[in-house]
């Protein structure tokens, strides 16, 4: 079986994101004093001594409302505590028992889950006798901790990890493309990700911003592997990014850039692409990851046989820096050609991954120099000597030369095109590096 997973539960502002953000060792989650900001669950890997494994943040519980975005909220806690192996469900020593607390201990009691009450927000000694009514709830015996001060927290972790298995029951995960989901608001991420699952994974709503972490989901398929799906939130124009938490936002998505392996660009068919979408996918490139444009929404557009070309060649001009990123037209809403992402997703991930041999390698840039000789630069011309792939992800090629400083920047696009002809490097990035051979 993979790792265990334990989910944070409890009603909003209780600090569930806190106590994930000490656990994870890194701040992950937005934390902020406004209640539901965490709206979807939010992974990340752990440690506890011997132990590895994986906590879930989510939504605050808030039983009765009928709010659609607090409902959905709840659902999505449901989702995490049906997943999870050990749930530590978190309450405000400061406000004390409260009815919604009642409500969520009676959801826990009923997913039969082992339980671990943990009474947030006991920062001295002198308010311990505030965890003394949390045994009314019937969930079993409180532990007192401080989240934001990390007192504590070595014996919550104790208690849950007496709940996990064997350690020889529990086998590192095999390898998952993370796929990075980015564009503008309401451009269709989260729909597109749910068609994927088959579920209803991610918040979707129709209002701009629904998304504010970068919230991975898992997927594993038969014809293509295992999968990280990775729902940014929507990135707005700089001017219009004033909330703080829209700001810690735009920051989750450069860093969720850096983690994928693959980054798909969501565009909106009837809307075309933004400058704030050039801005993020350029910075993809900038750090030469696997790219893949997706144009959502085209069941809106009135089309004859020429419309995706036409669409096509703007992207492309728009986008003229990648020009080696595919393009794939869909519905997510009707499912039109959604079956092609995943797919199209593994090549560019294979090729993302990709090794040449040394001997074929050499002998395609020996023709390229004898059809191409580089120019002189200064009163120094360009020799090279050698060339070797020394890693992928991405694919990264170096050239020992007589003088880095001899190499023209076009001389420098002219071998990496000739990479791409002869070798299939389409949806990826490649990086070239110039190295002086010593004598």
């Amino acid at each position: 079986m993979g790792k265990p997973i334990v989910a944070i539960v409890g009603r909003p502002n209780v600090g569930k994101s806190t106590l994930f953000n000490k656990l994870a060792g890194k701040r992950i989650s937005i934390v902020e004093d406004t209640p539901g900001v965490t709206r979807d669950r939010i992974y990340a890997e752990a440690e506890w001594l011997k132990y590895n494994f994986t906590i879930i943040d989510t939504g605050g519980i808030e039983p009765e409302n009928e709010n659609i975005i607090l409902a959905q909220m709840r659902r999505q806690a449901q989702i995490a505590i049906e997943t999870a192996d050990v749930i530590i469900f978190i309450v405000d020593g400061k406000e004390g028992l409260t009815p919604a607390d009642n409500e969520v201990a009676q959801m826990l009691r009923k997913s039969k889950k082992p339980v671990v009450l943990v009474v947030n927000k006991i920062d001295r000694l002198s308010q311990e006798n505030n965890i003394y009514e949390f045994y009314n709830l019937g969930i079993g015996e409180p532990i007192s901790i401080s989240a934001s001060q990390a007192l504590g927290l070595g014996d919550m972790l104790d208690e849950v990890v007496k709940h996990f298995g064997k350690e020889g029951d529990y086998e590192e995960e095999e390898e998952y493309v993370k796929i990075a989901f980015v564009g503008k608001p309401n451009v269709g991420k989260s729909s597109l990700i749910n068609k994927l699952l088959g579920e209803d994974r991610v918040i979707v709503s129709d209002v701009p911003g629904t998304t504010r972490d970068a919230i991975d989901s898992y997927l594993e398929t038969e014809d293509y592997g295992k999968f990280v799906l990775i729902d940014t939130a929507g990135l707005r124009r700089k001017s219009k990014v004033k909330e703080e938490i829209e700001k810690y936002s735009v920051i989750r998505t450069y860093a969720a850039i850096e983690r994928a392996d693959l980054c798909i660009l969501m565009v909106d068919a009837s809307q075309g692409i933004t400058d704030q979408d050039e801005k993020i996918i350029g910075y993809a490139h900038e750090i030469n990851k696997a790219i893949m444009v997706v144009v959502n929404k085209w069941d809106l557009i009135e089309k004859d046989d020429k419309t995706m070309n036409i669409f096509k060649n703007k992207l492309k001009k728009n986008l003229s820096f990648m020009t080696y990123a595919p393009y794939l037209f869909i519905s997510a809403k009707t499912g039109q050609r959604s079956n092609k992402v995943l797919k199209l997703a593994k090549e560019c991930y294979n090729n993302y991954n990709k090794r040449i041999k040394t001997g074929v390698l050499n002998d395609v840039i020996s023709k390229a120099v004898l059809m191409k000789e580089p120019p002189v630069v200064g009163l120094t011309r360009l020799k090279i000597y050698y060339v070797t792939q020394i890693g992928s992800k991405p694919p990264t090629f170096v050239f020992f030369v007589n003088n880095p400083q001899a190499l023209h920047f076009s001389y420098e696009r002219y071998l990496e095109n000739q990479l791409r002809e002869n070798f299939d490097f389409s949806g990826t990035g490649i990086k070239l590096e110039f190295r002086e051979r010593k004598k």
